[in-house]
């Protein structure tokens, strides 16, 4: 009789500790998540290859969390002339194996938004390499971009 009151007890412990089945599962990090600077840009169009040392006249953060992502860029001229410089966008992202695709919700160039961008990505030690293809048909854009990010510490 004891023993089938502590069986009893210990289903009863068991099944009052197990989570429930309808809680969400928090979500899951992947090593993408974090805040990288932009390093080098590489732009390919037709036979044009444009590239962009980040390090030198302006910079540029990506900020990836578990559901979104956002970028800031600014030259490094301190004036406020016409000359200045700034671009920012954000929105959700996905992963699928290695493809990382941004939805771009929101950026100040307004044109850009409500477009989708997949690119492969790898990630070693610190560094973050994306490559694919970004294409707007209703401004004319088609390339190749390929970027270099660091992880920021």
């Amino acid at each position: 009789m004891k023993k089938l009151a502590l069986v009893t007890v210990s289903l009863i412990v068991s099944a009052a500790c197990a989570p429930e089945k309808n809680q969400n599962p928090a979500p899951v990090k992947t090593s993408i998540v974090g805040t990288w600077k932009l390093i080098t840009g590489i732009t390919i169009k037709d036979n044009d290859t444009i590239i962009t040392d980040y390090t030198k006249d302006q910079e540029m953060i990506k900020i990836i969390n578990d559901t979104h992502f956002a970028f800031l860029m600014h030259d490094k001229n301190t004036s406020n002339d016409s000359t200045a410089v700034f671009a920012a966008g954000g929105g959700p992202y996905t992963i699928e194996d290695n493809i990382y695709t941004e939805y771009l919700e929101y950026c100040n160039y307004r044109a850009w938004e409500n477009n989708s961008f997949s690119f492969e990505y790898s990630i070693h030690n610190d560094t973050l390499t994306t490559i694919g293809v970004e294409k707007i048909d209703k401004i004319g854009v088609n390339h190749i971009n390929m970027e270099k990010l660091v992880r920021l510490k």
